[in-house]
């Protein structure tokens, strides 16, 4: 998926807000700059020897994109920590900033740290430096994933623990659907996957076979497997909730109920008020982690689309979900006899 960072806030806050990718670009991305409190930070001037332009071109952008530039990093120094980036400057053994003298009669003073840098580099149209920085983020973040996880992202849920106790139940719900559709319902075998697509497209708007074209899957890929965590408990909530009213419904006709009755009774269930806020915060994190960590559109979800937040990247990319994929892989003559035996 082709991404334009300068007109896109989102996809730049997706990047922003991933420290895994940001530790790359920033071993990746040849830039000086001075530590101030424990971290990088440059001045305007700086910048604007980086990306080539001057000045009032920073201003400009600092005045149109304020909040955004304030959120990642931006800040204006005054007082004592003014003086104590001053000294900091007239330690520092950096040649090419503003002449020591100037800076200490003023009493504001604009410093960016490194994701304010980033971000102004996304944001600048007329920089052939900053285009180049923008081509070289899009492709460290993009290797950061495929390293991650070994070029399938389309399993990139699996990276966390909760998926894993979740799927162990999988089977267990599914077979409860199907035999409450078996045993209470009078039509073909054609309603398992007409019943399955009911509720994914309840719960994210998409029958199996859309949600597989837009994560690429291939046949042999196990839909259920690719599920995050929270959507594929819903559809096990939706599951165990209609095998239940589906064997109400046929002890109270002492029957199997037919289509148009078996229609009616999923949609009374599926339009229970308890679903509203589950569904709406399963939407966001389905529609906003695919874009963002499979670069996978999902148009009937757009509107659910937001920028990830730093906590998300780290569940999926961070130390713990490395930890986790390594414990599996060591393991994995263990779980397969245990599924055996199951």
């Amino acid at each position: 998926m082709n991404k334009n960072l300068t007109n896109s806030q989102l996809d730049r806050k997706n990047i922003l807000n991933n420290d895994i990718a940001l530790e790359e670009i920033k071993k990746n991305i040849d830039i000086q700059g001075l530590i101030f409190e424990d971290k990088i930070v440059f001045t305007k001037s700086m910048l604007c020897q980086f990306y080539g332009v001057e000045e009032r071109t920073i201003e400009r952008y600092l005045s149109d994109n304020s909040e955004e530039l304030n959120e990642n990093g931006y800040q204006v120094l005054k007082g004592k920590k003014l003086k104590d980036f001053i000294a900091t400057i007239k330690q520092s053994n950096y040649t090419s900033m503003e002449d020591v003298n100037f800076l200490s009669k003023t009493t504001v003073l604009g410093i960016f740290d490194f994701r304010a840098f980033l971000n102004i580099g996304m944001l600048l149209i007329e920089s052939e430096s900053a285009k180049v920085v923008r081509q070289r983020i899009l492709d460290i973040v993009i290797d950061v994933l495929n390293k991650k996880t070994g070029g399938a992202t389309k399993y990139i849920n699996q990276r966390d623990m909760d998926f894993h106790l979740t799927f162990l139940q999988d089977e267990n719900y599914h077979k409860e659907f199907t035999d409450a559709l078996k045993d209470y319902t009078n039509m073909d075998n054609a309603k398992y996957s007409i019943y399955t697509n009911k509720i994914y497209q309840s719960i994210f708007r998409e029958n199996a076979e859309e949600y597989r074209q837009i994560l690429r899957l291939n046949e042999k890929d196990n839909v259920r497997k690719t599920l995050y965590a929270e959507i594929l408990k819903i559809v096990h909530a939706y599951e165990c909730g209609l095998a239940e009213e589906l064997k109400k419904k046929f002890e109270c006709l002492g029957r199997p109920l037919y289509h148009n009755e078996t229609e009616e009774v999923f949609l009374r269930f599926e339009s229970q008020a308890l679903w509203k806020p589950l569904i709406f915060d399963a939407r966001i994190k389905m529609a906003s982690r695919d874009l963002a960590l499979r670069e996978a559109f999902h148009i009937q979800l757009k509107d659910y689309i937001k920028p990830l937040e730093k906590s998300e990247f780290e569940k999926f990319l961070g130390h713990d979900s490395d930890l986790l994929v390594k414990l599996m892989e060591e393991n994995q003559d263990v779980l397969k006899r245990l599924k055996d035996r199951d």
